[in-house]
């Protein structure tokens, strides 16, 4: 699966932060270790674990500020891919917290894929 490195920035920035909206644990952490492997994404992984780091408080209000400046332009299924790899990846645990499902249906809202992201959690 070969990605642009805007395409891998995006990925991890978007898994880190549904991830730290409560605080990795070492099963998240493995997690995007491994996506970071699998994308040949170190360095996009560092850049989003440093973008988090700026100001753990807003980090999720940057970026998402950040992905929506991007994602708005991507076709209709790359944001349900997108909405949908958060969504299995948080499903790894076991469970989904209400504060990591309240953040992916707000980028669901603001990506125009609410529907699909609602039909992912009830399917």
């Amino acid at each position: 699966m070969s990605k642009t490195p805007e395409e891998k920035r995006v990925y991890m920035l978007l898994k880190s932060v549904i991830f730290h909206y409560h605080g990795v644990d070492e099963e998240e952490r493995k997690d995007l270790e491994k996506t970071a492997a699998e994308l040949d994404a170190a360095e996009e992984y560092k850049w989003a674990s440093e973008f988090i780091a700026q100001d753990y408080i807003t980090a999720f209000e940057r970026a998402r500020d950040y992905l929506n400046n991007i994602i708005a332009d991507y076709p209709k299924e790359k944001r349900v891919e997108l909405i949908n790899m958060v969504w299995q990846a948080n499903n790894l645990k076991g469970y989904v917290t209400e504060m990591e499902a309240t953040a992916m249906l707000k980028l669901a809202k603001d990506w125009n894929v609410e529907r699909e992201l609602v039909e992912l959690m009830i399917g």
